[in-house]
Protein backbone atom coordinates (compact mmCIF):
# COMPACT_ATOMS: atom_id res chain seq x y z
CA UNK A 1 0.00 0.00 0.00
CA UNK A 2 1.21 3.47 -0.91
CA UNK A 3 1.84 6.03 1.44
CA UNK A 4 2.53 9.45 0.75
CA UNK A 5 5.45 11.47 2.12
CA UNK A 6 5.00 13.19 5.22
CA UNK A 7 6.92 16.12 4.61
CA UNK A 8 5.45 16.56 0.81
CA UNK A 9 3.98 19.86 1.38
CA UNK A 10 7.28 21.37 2.40
CA UNK A 11 9.23 22.66 -0.54
CA UNK A 12 6.15 23.31 -2.81
CA UNK A 13 5.63 26.46 -3.54
CA UNK A 14 1.57 27.31 -3.98
CA UNK A 15 -0.01 30.07 -5.74
CA UNK A 16 -4.08 31.10 -5.36
CA UNK A 17 -5.32 30.77 -9.26
CA UNK A 18 -6.68 33.69 -10.63
CA UNK A 19 -9.74 35.08 -8.49
CA UNK A 20 -10.68 32.30 -6.82
CA UNK A 21 -10.17 30.58 -3.58
CA UNK A 22 -7.82 27.70 -5.27
CA UNK A 23 -3.98 27.09 -4.81
CA UNK A 24 -2.15 24.93 -6.97
CA UNK A 25 1.84 23.65 -7.20
CA UNK A 26 3.64 25.94 -9.22
CA UNK A 27 4.59 22.98 -11.07
CA UNK A 28 1.66 20.57 -12.21
CA UNK A 29 2.03 16.98 -13.86
CA UNK A 30 0.41 16.46 -17.36
CA UNK A 31 -0.49 12.90 -18.36
CA UNK A 32 -0.69 13.61 -22.07
CA UNK A 33 2.40 11.55 -23.92
CA UNK A 34 3.89 8.74 -21.32
CA UNK A 35 1.20 7.28 -19.14
CA UNK A 36 -1.40 5.49 -21.55
CA UNK A 37 -1.30 2.06 -22.87
CA UNK A 38 1.74 1.72 -24.49
CA UNK A 39 3.68 2.42 -21.35
CA UNK A 40 4.23 -0.09 -18.16
CA UNK A 41 2.02 0.55 -15.66
CA UNK A 42 4.86 0.63 -13.18
CA UNK A 43 6.77 3.15 -14.92
CA UNK A 44 3.38 5.80 -14.71
CA UNK A 45 3.24 4.62 -11.18
CA UNK A 46 6.60 5.66 -10.07
CA UNK A 47 6.05 9.05 -11.86
CA UNK A 48 2.91 9.80 -10.16
CA UNK A 49 4.00 8.38 -6.45
CA UNK A 50 7.06 10.58 -6.81
CA UNK A 51 5.20 13.77 -7.96
CA UNK A 52 2.55 13.51 -5.56
CA UNK A 53 5.43 12.66 -2.21
CA UNK A 54 6.80 16.20 -4.07
CA UNK A 55 3.82 18.25 -3.19
CA UNK A 56 2.79 17.93 -6.93
CA UNK A 57 -0.92 18.16 -6.08
CA UNK A 58 -2.17 18.87 -9.86
CA UNK A 59 -2.38 15.99 -12.44
CA UNK A 60 -3.59 17.16 -15.84
CA UNK A 61 -5.72 14.89 -18.01
CA UNK A 62 -7.37 14.90 -21.23
CA UNK A 63 -10.31 12.96 -22.94
CA UNK A 64 -7.67 11.79 -26.01
CA UNK A 65 -4.33 11.56 -23.74
CA UNK A 66 -2.94 8.24 -24.17
CA UNK A 67 -1.60 7.20 -26.99
CA UNK A 68 -4.10 5.65 -27.28
CA UNK A 69 -6.69 8.14 -26.91
CA UNK A 70 -8.33 7.36 -23.50
CA UNK A 71 -5.70 5.15 -21.85
CA UNK A 72 -3.99 7.94 -20.07
CA UNK A 73 -7.30 8.23 -17.57
CA UNK A 74 -7.64 4.82 -17.36
CA UNK A 75 -3.92 4.66 -15.74
CA UNK A 76 -5.04 7.15 -13.94
CA UNK A 77 -7.66 5.57 -12.95
CA UNK A 78 -6.61 2.43 -12.04
CA UNK A 79 -3.71 4.69 -9.26
CA UNK A 80 -6.94 6.49 -7.67
CA UNK A 81 -8.15 3.04 -7.18
CA UNK A 82 -5.49 0.77 -6.03
CA UNK A 83 -3.36 3.05 -4.50
CA UNK A 84 -4.69 7.15 -4.18
CA UNK A 85 -8.39 6.58 -3.12
CA UNK A 86 -7.25 8.18 0.16
CA UNK A 87 -5.99 11.18 -0.96
CA UNK A 88 -8.29 11.86 -3.52
CA UNK A 89 -9.03 15.35 -1.66
CA UNK A 90 -5.98 16.44 -1.81
CA UNK A 91 -5.40 16.10 -5.19
CA UNK A 92 -6.67 18.80 -8.66
CA UNK A 93 -7.57 16.29 -11.19
CA UNK A 94 -8.32 17.56 -14.53
CA UNK A 95 -9.61 16.67 -17.84
CA UNK A 96 -10.66 18.27 -21.15
CA UNK A 97 -12.69 17.50 -24.18
CA UNK A 98 -12.42 19.45 -27.54
CA UNK A 99 -10.39 16.95 -29.99
CA UNK A 100 -11.25 14.15 -31.92
CA UNK A 101 -12.90 10.84 -29.59
CA UNK A 102 -14.92 8.57 -31.32
CA UNK A 103 -16.30 8.08 -35.18
CA UNK A 104 -19.12 10.45 -36.22
CA UNK A 105 -20.62 13.92 -35.65
CA UNK A 106 -21.15 14.06 -31.73
CA UNK A 107 -17.40 12.89 -31.14
CA UNK A 108 -15.18 16.18 -31.74
CA UNK A 109 -15.11 19.56 -31.76
CA UNK A 110 -17.77 22.23 -29.02
CA UNK A 111 -21.62 20.62 -29.22
CA UNK A 112 -23.23 20.15 -26.00
CA UNK A 113 -23.68 16.79 -27.04
CA UNK A 114 -20.22 15.94 -27.14
CA UNK A 115 -18.60 17.85 -24.54
CA UNK A 116 -20.97 16.53 -21.92
CA UNK A 117 -20.54 12.89 -23.14
CA UNK A 118 -16.84 12.63 -23.39
CA UNK A 119 -17.04 14.31 -19.21
CA UNK A 120 -18.96 11.22 -18.75
CA UNK A 121 -17.21 8.77 -20.30
CA UNK A 122 -14.23 10.59 -19.06
CA UNK A 123 -15.52 9.90 -15.21
CA UNK A 124 -15.99 6.20 -15.96
CA UNK A 125 -12.13 5.89 -17.34
CA UNK A 126 -11.06 6.77 -13.61
CA UNK A 127 -13.62 6.09 -11.38
CA UNK A 128 -14.65 9.79 -10.83
CA UNK A 129 -17.82 11.52 -9.55
CA UNK A 130 -16.35 14.70 -10.50
CA UNK A 131 -13.17 16.65 -11.84
CA UNK A 132 -11.93 19.44 -10.24
CA UNK A 133 -11.47 21.22 -13.25
CA UNK A 134 -13.37 20.29 -16.69
CA UNK A 135 -11.53 22.50 -19.97
CA UNK A 136 -12.75 22.96 -23.12
CA UNK A 137 -9.99 21.45 -25.30
CA UNK A 138 -9.99 24.36 -28.49
CA UNK A 139 -12.80 26.80 -29.66
CA UNK A 140 -14.89 25.19 -32.19
CA UNK A 141 -15.46 27.66 -35.26
CA UNK A 142 -18.74 25.99 -36.53
CA UNK A 143 -20.18 25.71 -32.94
CA UNK A 144 -21.72 28.96 -31.54
CA UNK A 145 -19.38 29.93 -28.50
CA UNK A 146 -22.45 30.47 -26.35
CA UNK A 147 -23.15 26.33 -27.07
CA UNK A 148 -20.11 25.17 -25.91
CA UNK A 149 -20.09 27.34 -22.89
CA UNK A 150 -23.22 26.66 -21.64
CA UNK A 151 -21.91 23.41 -21.59
CA UNK A 152 -19.08 23.71 -19.12
CA UNK A 153 -21.97 25.67 -17.10
CA UNK A 154 -24.15 22.17 -17.27
CA UNK A 155 -21.44 20.11 -16.15
CA UNK A 156 -20.76 22.57 -13.26
CA UNK A 157 -24.49 22.75 -12.35
CA UNK A 158 -24.50 18.77 -12.70
CA UNK A 159 -21.55 18.57 -9.93
CA UNK A 160 -19.19 16.70 -12.51
CA UNK A 161 -16.60 19.49 -12.28
CA UNK A 162 -16.05 22.21 -9.43
CA UNK A 163 -14.09 24.36 -11.71
CA UNK A 164 -14.10 25.14 -15.47
CA UNK A 165 -11.28 26.47 -17.95
CA UNK A 166 -10.57 27.40 -21.56
CA UNK A 167 -7.22 26.22 -23.27
CA UNK A 168 -5.92 26.86 -27.11
CA UNK A 169 -8.61 29.94 -26.98
CA UNK A 170 -6.81 33.45 -28.30
CA UNK A 171 -7.51 36.50 -26.78
CA UNK A 172 -10.44 37.56 -28.67
CA UNK A 173 -12.11 34.18 -28.52
CA UNK A 174 -11.13 34.05 -24.87
CA UNK A 175 -12.98 37.94 -23.55
CA UNK A 176 -16.07 36.80 -25.64
CA UNK A 177 -16.54 32.95 -23.34
CA UNK A 178 -15.59 34.87 -20.41
CA UNK A 179 -18.18 37.34 -20.78
CA UNK A 180 -20.85 34.30 -22.03
CA UNK A 181 -19.63 32.40 -18.38
CA UNK A 182 -20.21 35.59 -16.72
CA UNK A 183 -23.81 36.03 -17.93
CA UNK A 184 -24.07 32.42 -16.90
CA UNK A 185 -22.86 32.79 -13.30
CA UNK A 186 -20.24 30.88 -14.09
CA UNK A 187 -16.55 32.12 -13.46
CA UNK A 188 -13.62 30.88 -15.73
CA UNK A 189 -11.08 29.56 -13.48
CA UNK A 190 -8.18 29.08 -15.52
CA UNK A 191 -6.85 28.99 -18.89
CA UNK A 192 -4.18 26.65 -20.57
CA UNK A 193 -1.91 27.93 -23.37
CA UNK A 194 0.69 26.89 -24.89
CA UNK A 195 3.37 28.96 -23.80
CA UNK A 196 7.23 28.88 -23.78
CA UNK A 197 10.47 30.85 -25.16
CA UNK A 198 9.81 29.60 -28.49
CA UNK A 199 5.76 30.13 -28.44
CA UNK A 200 5.17 33.39 -27.07
CA UNK A 201 1.59 33.97 -28.22
CA UNK A 202 -0.04 34.40 -25.19
CA UNK A 203 1.83 37.89 -24.61
CA UNK A 204 -0.42 39.43 -27.58
CA UNK A 205 -3.24 40.45 -26.04
CA UNK A 206 -4.31 36.64 -24.10
CA UNK A 207 -2.19 37.43 -20.80
CA UNK A 208 -3.84 41.50 -20.21
CA UNK A 209 -7.51 39.10 -20.81
CA UNK A 210 -6.73 37.02 -18.08
CA UNK A 211 -5.34 40.01 -15.80
CA UNK A 212 -8.03 41.95 -16.02
CA UNK A 213 -10.94 39.05 -15.52
CA UNK A 214 -9.03 37.41 -12.98
CA UNK A 215 -8.28 33.90 -14.23
CA UNK A 216 -5.35 31.94 -13.29
CA UNK A 217 -2.90 30.83 -16.30
CA UNK A 218 -0.93 27.37 -16.78
CA UNK A 219 1.14 26.78 -19.83
CA UNK A 220 1.82 23.18 -21.59
CA UNK A 221 4.81 22.57 -23.34
CA UNK A 222 6.79 25.06 -21.81
CA UNK A 223 10.37 23.23 -22.73
CA UNK A 224 8.69 23.25 -26.82
CA UNK A 225 8.60 19.48 -26.54
CA UNK A 226 12.47 19.07 -25.72
CA UNK A 227 13.49 21.93 -27.65
CA UNK A 228 14.33 23.90 -24.85
CA UNK A 229 16.82 21.01 -23.35
CA UNK A 230 19.84 19.42 -24.33
CA UNK A 231 18.23 16.81 -26.03
CA UNK A 232 18.81 17.95 -29.60
CA UNK A 233 22.50 19.83 -29.09
CA UNK A 234 24.18 17.25 -31.05
CA UNK A 235 21.20 15.88 -33.44
CA UNK A 236 17.94 14.38 -33.23
CA UNK A 237 18.32 11.01 -30.92
CA UNK A 238 17.26 8.12 -33.18
CA UNK A 239 15.64 6.71 -29.91
CA UNK A 240 13.75 10.18 -29.38
CA UNK A 241 9.97 10.12 -30.87
CA UNK A 242 11.33 12.81 -33.63
CA UNK A 243 14.08 10.44 -34.54
CA UNK A 244 11.82 7.45 -34.73
CA UNK A 245 9.27 10.01 -37.13
CA UNK A 246 11.40 12.42 -38.93
CA UNK A 247 7.71 13.70 -40.40
CA UNK A 248 6.20 14.11 -36.85
CA UNK A 249 5.42 17.58 -35.76
CA UNK A 250 8.43 17.95 -33.47
CA UNK A 251 11.06 16.85 -35.63
CA UNK A 252 10.03 19.68 -38.07
CA UNK A 253 10.33 22.28 -35.10
CA UNK A 254 13.26 20.98 -34.21
CA UNK A 255 15.50 23.29 -36.58
CA UNK A 256 18.71 24.54 -36.63
CA UNK A 257 17.99 28.42 -35.54
CA UNK A 258 16.57 26.52 -32.99
CA UNK A 259 19.47 24.90 -31.50
CA UNK A 260 21.52 27.34 -31.84
CA UNK A 261 19.49 29.91 -29.82
CA UNK A 262 19.38 27.07 -27.27
CA UNK A 263 22.74 26.81 -26.85
CA UNK A 264 23.08 30.43 -26.21
CA UNK A 265 20.35 30.13 -23.46
CA UNK A 266 21.92 27.14 -21.78
CA UNK A 267 25.00 29.28 -21.69
CA UNK A 268 23.04 31.94 -19.18
CA UNK A 269 21.52 28.74 -17.24
CA UNK A 270 24.70 27.28 -16.88
CA UNK A 271 25.28 31.49 -15.13
CA UNK A 272 22.15 30.37 -12.88
CA UNK A 273 23.12 27.43 -12.07
CA UNK A 274 20.09 25.62 -13.66
CA UNK A 275 19.83 22.98 -16.33
CA UNK A 276 17.92 25.02 -19.70
CA UNK A 277 15.12 22.79 -18.80
CA UNK A 278 15.45 24.73 -15.30
CA UNK A 279 15.52 27.97 -16.59
CA UNK A 280 13.28 27.70 -19.44
CA UNK A 281 10.55 26.45 -16.67
CA UNK A 282 11.60 29.35 -14.35
CA UNK A 283 11.06 32.37 -17.25
CA UNK A 284 7.52 30.96 -17.54
CA UNK A 285 6.69 30.66 -14.04
CA UNK A 286 8.10 34.38 -13.80
CA UNK A 287 4.87 35.63 -16.59
CA UNK A 288 1.97 36.74 -14.81
CA UNK A 289 -0.98 35.74 -14.32
CA UNK A 290 1.23 32.50 -14.44
CA UNK A 291 -0.50 30.23 -11.94
CA UNK A 292 1.70 26.74 -12.90
CA UNK A 293 3.45 24.81 -15.44
CA UNK A 294 2.76 21.62 -16.48
CA UNK A 295 5.89 19.31 -17.08
CA UNK A 296 5.87 15.68 -18.92
CA UNK A 297 7.70 13.54 -18.08
CA UNK A 298 8.92 9.54 -19.29
CA UNK A 299 11.20 9.04 -16.66
CA UNK A 300 10.99 9.93 -12.63
CA UNK A 301 14.87 11.63 -12.74
CA UNK A 302 12.87 14.53 -15.20
CA UNK A 303 10.85 15.19 -12.60
CA UNK A 304 13.30 15.60 -10.39
CA UNK A 305 15.28 17.34 -12.46
CA UNK A 306 12.51 19.55 -13.55
CA UNK A 307 11.12 20.33 -9.60
CA UNK A 308 15.04 21.52 -8.97
CA UNK A 309 13.97 24.73 -10.95
CA UNK A 310 11.83 25.92 -7.54
CA UNK A 311 15.13 26.92 -6.15
CA UNK A 312 15.57 29.62 -8.08
CA UNK A 313 12.49 31.29 -9.70
CA UNK A 314 14.34 34.81 -9.89
CA UNK A 315 15.76 37.08 -13.10
CA UNK A 316 17.46 39.72 -13.12
CA UNK A 317 16.69 42.29 -15.82
CA UNK A 318 19.94 42.01 -17.38
CA UNK A 319 19.50 38.23 -17.40
CA UNK A 320 15.79 38.70 -19.07
CA UNK A 321 17.00 41.17 -21.48
CA UNK A 322 19.79 39.07 -22.59
CA UNK A 323 17.44 35.98 -23.20
CA UNK A 324 14.74 38.23 -25.27
CA UNK A 325 17.79 39.08 -26.86
CA UNK A 326 18.97 35.61 -28.03
CA UNK A 327 15.29 34.70 -28.94
CA UNK A 328 14.74 38.00 -30.80
CA UNK A 329 18.13 37.22 -33.28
Amino acid sequence: MYLASADRYEAMPYKRCGKSGLLLPRISLGLWQNFGGCVPFETSREMVFTAFDAGITHFDLANNYGPPAGSAEETFGKLLKQDLSAYRDEMVISTKAGFTMWPGPYGDWGSKKYLLSSLDQSLRRMGLEYVDIFYHHRPDPDTPIEESMEALATALRQGKCLYVGLSNYDAKQTKQALGILKQLGVHCLIHQPRYSMFDRWPEDGLFDVLKKEGVGAIAYSPLAQGILTDKYFHGIPESSRAGKNKDSFVAKRVTPEKVEKAKKLNKIAQARGQSLAQMALAWVLEKEPMTSVIIGASRVSQIRENLDTLKNLTFSAEELAQIDKILGD
